[in-house]
């Protein structure tokens, strides 16, 4: 059957420029006439996809389905041979690498805010992933938002809607469609990856002793979740929650945190729940947490690294080496420079590790933003890192089978053999631009004049003092394209060898989000009081001297942060019920 061929007249909307985690905006942004549209024409005007065949998926958010038609018209009208899109809209960021990787596709399309929240008055986004089954790198992404600056008109074809419900192979118009349910291949590729006969055999000796419990907090990885744990595993169907994909996110925010994921946390210390993981929106972050133990992804990957040799894929293929985003603890160097691996460190962004691992040279990394992930496919992986972990957990009680080793286990064997990176990051989402602008301005003055150099700070309420050796403004070549990343991240470096970062993130869809990271090192032969304290009485004093050489709260003009990322969490119990969950330094348990 043919189909007309329209030139819609369009005329360029101001701010349409993608970056590596595509464009995002809130809902009734894409919604105003020809917004989408234009987008997705400038997306098919910069990669020459005539003929190719694309990967469309996405985290089910709303406004996805209609953007998945508008996505199929244009894509038609401009000469795709063949779509291959997830059922119902739906693909996991980490399946829709692999898919587009396993079908060797030109390229895929996601629709996903990733860990934004969702709805009509929420977020959404459109991202571009390259052959690789990666982010799109920055001369693409550069060459997109050009377009979108003089873009004139759209092509679209007119036709019916797709039925996404019905997996299948379908003609439209000049184009194939296949509906695909991704959780097979996904499932397939894990299987490949991970000893499941060793996992389901722990938890199947230990099931008394050692519970799970998977939160997929309404995002897109439910699907998978399930599969992996009830089908695969045999776990009771009680060992996920939440894990039905809700284009709002059941009114959450599926980011998997101690502060946002507290469904999972609530569940897990109420239920005395030994093993307990959260992933976000579409999948590619995520959060290990059991009963008085939670992991910090700087932690989470550099263990990963470290057992890396109990994990088939690993064991059979070597490890290329290790890298970490430039705000990440340095606990992977550790690693890395004990087992002789060469080790990365990048700019935040997963395009770069997909460069290292494309030259052969990198084979697991980490970013301190939840997200960890291997040379299996291009992004960062959720549940991959949650089976890691169960992998790591089944080999350490296999090899210790009079004991239960759980993951407060992991950690402490971990610290006594590299030390500890006590590590926190501080959120403050969407603050007033002018103010982050002020605040970069601020450590700028002092880069340039070194004004800070060589002068000490005393904590007021620890009384431990800190002296500035360094600050600068990271900068990255890329060892395999040459390319040259500037201004990734402020970093303030001290005598002892703790540091803190500031940078702007561009992951948010109003105003300016700013991350402070606070890092220091406690080397192994410390005792062991020291190397199990609370990280947030660690970190307190370096936290104080940050906040006062940045003037952070005076620029910002906020107390508090949105969040706070670090190893202590504080409940409020009221009648033995959990009713409030916080992490960090900030809250009480009176």
């Amino acid at each position: 059957m043919s189909h007309t061929i329209k030139e819609i007249p369009t005329k360029p909307f101001d701010g349409q420029k993608p970056g590596t985690s595509g464009l995002r905006k809130r809902v009734k942004v894409f919604q105003q006439e020809h917004y989408t549209e234009n987008f997705i024409q400038s997306i098919f005007d910069s990669i020459d996809a005539g003929g190719a065949t694309l990967v469309i998926g996405g985290d089910g958010r709303y406004f996805s389905p209609e953007t998945v038609q508008t996505i199929l018209k244009i894509g038609s009208a401009n000469g795709v041979a063949k779509f291959i899109v997830g059922k119902d809209a739906i693909l996991s960021t980490p399946a829709a690498s692999n898919v587009i990787r396993k079908y060797k596709a030109y390229g895929g399309i996601l629709l996903t805010a990733s860990h934004n929240p969702g709805g009509p008055d929420k977020d959404f986004g459109i991202k571009y992933n390259v052959s690789n089954g990666g982010p799109a790198p920055e001369n693409v992404t550069d060459k997109i938002f050009e377009n979108t600056k003089t873009i004139k008109s759209y092509k679209i074809i007119d036709a019916p809607p797709v039925d996404l419900s019905k997996t299948g192979e379908f003609s439209y118009g000049p184009t194939d469609v296949s509906i695909i349910d991704s959780v097979a291949d996904y499932v397939e590729l894990l299987k490949s990856i991970f000893d499941f006969s060793l996992i389901k055999s722990f938890l199947s000796s230990r099931s008394n002793e050692f519970r799970v419990l998977f939160d997929g907090l309404h995002g897109v990885t439910g699907p998978y979740a399930t599969a992996l744990f009830v089908d695969v595993l045999g776990l009771p169907k009680s060992s996920v929650q939440n894990c039905v994909p809700l284009p709002d996110f059941g009114g959450g925010h599926p980011d998997p945190n101690l502060t946002y994921a507290h469904t999972l946390v609530e569940a897990v210390e109420t239920n005395g729940i030994q093993f307990g993981a959260a992933s976000d929106g579409d999948g590619d972050r995520n959060m290990i947490y059991g009963k008085g133990a939670f992991v910090t992804p700087s932690d989470s990957v550099a263990i990963i690294a470290h057992w890396a040799d109990v994990i088939p894929y690993f064991k059979k293929g070597g490890v290329k080496g290790l890298a970490r985003s430039m705000p990440t603890s340095k606990a992977i160097d550790l690693v890395a420079k004990k087992k002789g691996f060469e080790y990365f460190e990048v700019p935040t962004g997963w395009k770069f590790f997909g460069n290292l691992m494309d030259a052969g040279r990198l084979s697991i990394c980490g970013e301190e933003s939840f997200g960890t992930g291997s040379d299996h496919i291009r992004e960062k992986d959720g549940l991959w890192a949650v089976i890691a972990w169960l992998n790591i957990l089944a080999a350490a009680n296999a090899q210790s089978p009079n004991k239960l080793v759980g993951i407060n286990d992991i950690l402490s064997a971990h610290y006594k053999t590299y030390g500890r990176s006590f590590f926190s990051r501080y959120d403050y989402e969407e603050v007033p631009s002018s103010g982050a602008a002020a605040l970069v301005a601020h450590i700028d003055k002092a880069l340039t004049s070194r004004s800070l150099n060589d002068t000490t700070h005393k904590s007021a309420s620890t009384g431990t003092s800190f002296t500035v050796s360094d600050v600068y403004n990271f900068a990255y070549t890329d060892p395999i394209d040459k390319s040259v990343s500037k201004n990734q991240g402020h970093v303030i470096v001290f005598s002892d060898g703790s540091r803190v970062v500031f940078r702007l993130s561009g992951t948010g869809s109003e105003g300016a989000t700013v991350r402070m990271y606070v890092e220091r090192y406690v080397a192994p032969e410390a005792d062991e009081a020291e190397l199990t304290r609370d990280a947030a009485e660690g970190l307190k004093g370096l936290i104080e001297v940050a906040l006062e050489l940045s003037k952070l709260k005076e620029f910002l003009g906020r107390d508090e942060p949105t969040v706070i990322t670090v190893s202590r969490i504080c409940f409020v119990l009221v009648e033995t019920n959990i009713v409030a969950v916080r992490s960090g330094i900030h809250c009480t348990t009176d």
